[in-house]
């Protein structure tokens, strides 16, 4: 799978918390992230409301 990029705008507060809680897990921000994407529900396909997820390549 290729990577791709993610740009955000968050409070410098926010993103200090940020690389502190990683650096105490020992985790990068990018790990830390995509762990809590993962944890999100997958959303039913049936439900006409939900954008539909594209495909894994």
């Amino acid at each position: 799978m290729k990577a791709k990029g993610l740009h955000i705008r968050i409070s410098e507060r926010r993103l200090n918390k940020l690389r502190l809680y990683a650096e105490w897990k020992e985790k990068t921000m990018t790990q830390l992230i995509e762990d809590w994407i993962d944890r999100l529900p997958t959303p039913e396909t049936g439900n006409s409301s939900i954008t539909p997820l594209p495909l894994k390549e």
